[in-house]
């Protein structure tokens, strides 16, 4: 077995029920709890209450078997004096949730932002709706609607030249939408941010470049990834999307380079990788079979989807075997390792799913539909055993 099929739970709030969860096959519940504070300690009474919940209302069927995510603190992030608090919290959760059986924790680096995308309902000619990303419009956002000082400065001047006619060509109602995408609520939050807020934020980052980002990861890495060590806890970080800046904002998980460079920096495999085909695939340079190859080792999770590269500044989620990532050549390379690797199973998830069918009317967190997904995972499973069958 290559995989341990997963499912993203948003906890409560979740349109997607652990009901509907059971009927899709999985085995794997990847959640987090949303209501704690980022910073604050998750205590192991709050765990036990969520794997209980779990557990309860999926007659014992399905396990929390990875967090996601263990947000890191912005002050962490920006090297504060107020870091190092921060810090020993996010240790003290580490050992309540090992404590708990939660062995494995994805998280990311990205300053402010989770993922970003510039339209949520991008119809696709077969009808059914997706995420897509484009830069210029990105771009347009940050000059004429946030209007960030100095904004101009960060991109090509072909670039601006392009978001300028652009931007002189787009309705109201079309500004307005874009405005709404950008400052979406992460999944898993129920309130956007707010023009000022996102301003305060990158702000904040206004001395902080790419280097100095790199320097405060690795510093939160070395006083918690021997913890991770010492509790058998697998870290995970999460690489960027998109995996190019934005908003001015440094990027630093995007390529090959940065990864070698932050596992040089902290050997340890429990200093891992979450393994997201759509991130890494959104960037040109990426291979991701041989990305396999190089760190099959560190990957703690596997988070599948492919996008589709339209140009240099635009992708959108394609079909999950479909787009510009060969999902089987991929999946052929994790069998390949797995086989060398027997003991280990990585928990995977269908990530991104299209908005279809019954789920046209419906509200989720943008990705995160229920039919979408499921039939992405049903692709995905389809070719997972034909691979197994044919390598057998």
């Amino acid at each position: 077995m290559i995989f341990e099929e997963s499912w993203r739970w948003f906890g409560n709030n979740d349109p997607v029920s652990i009901a509907d969860i059971m009927q899709t096959g999985v085995s794997g519940i990847v959640t987090a709890l949303h209501e704690v504070p980022v910073g604050a300690v998750w205590t192991k009474d709050a765990i036990t209450k969520h794997l209980k919940k779990i557990a309860d209302e999926s007659n014992g069927s399905l396990r929390w078997n990875v967090v996601e995510s263990l947000p890191v603190h912005e002050s962490i992030k920006q090297g504060t004096a107020e870091r190092d608090t921060y810090i020993a919290q996010y240790i003290e959760s580490i050992k309540n949730l090992s404590q708990c059986g939660v062995n494995c924790i994805c998280y990311n680096f990205m300053p402010i932002l989770d993922w970003l995308r510039s339209n949520i309902h991008y119809q696709l000619e077969d009808g059914t709706n997706a995420l897509l990303y484009d830069h210029i419009e990105v771009v347009i956002f940050d000059i004429y609607i946030l209007k960030r000082q100095g904004a101009i400065t960060h991109y090509e001047a072909d670039v601006v030249e392009i978001a300028s006619k652009r931007y002189q060509e787009m309705s109201a109602d079309s500004l307005a939408t874009l405005k709404n995408n950008l400052l979406l609520a992460l999944p898993g939050d129920t309130e956007a941010f707010t023009l000022q807020q996102l301003k305060d934020g990158i702000d904040a980052y206004r001395n902080i470049d790419k280097n100095q980002l790199r320097q405060n990861l690795i510093y939160f890495l070395k006083r918690v990834v021997p913890v991770a060590e010492e509790y058998g806890v697998g870290l995970a970080i999460h690489p960027d999307d998109p995996p190019w800046p934005v908003f001015g904002l440094p990027r630093m998980v995007s390529t090959k380079k940065d990864l070698d460079y932050i596992f040089t920096e902290v050997p340890s495999i429990h200093n891992g990788l979450t393994f997201c085909s759509g991130s890494l695939g959104a960037h040109p340079e990426n291979y991701l079979p041989d990305m396999v190859t190089n760190y099959y080792e560190r990957i703690h999770f596997v988070h599948l989807r492919s996008v589709q590269r339209m140009d240099r500044f635009i992708f959108f989620e394609a079909n999950h075997l479909e787009g510009s990532t060969d999902m089987h050549e991929l999946i052929t390379s994790f069998y390949n390792y797995s086989q060398e690797n027997a003991y280990k199973i990585l928990p995977m998830r269908p990530d991104h799913g299209h908005v279809m069918l019954d789920d046209i009317d419906k509200s989720f967190y943008p990705g995160y539909s229920l039919i979408g997904r499921l039939k992405g995972l049903a692709e995905l499973r389809g070719l997972v055993m034909g691979i197994e069958r044919i390598k057998t």
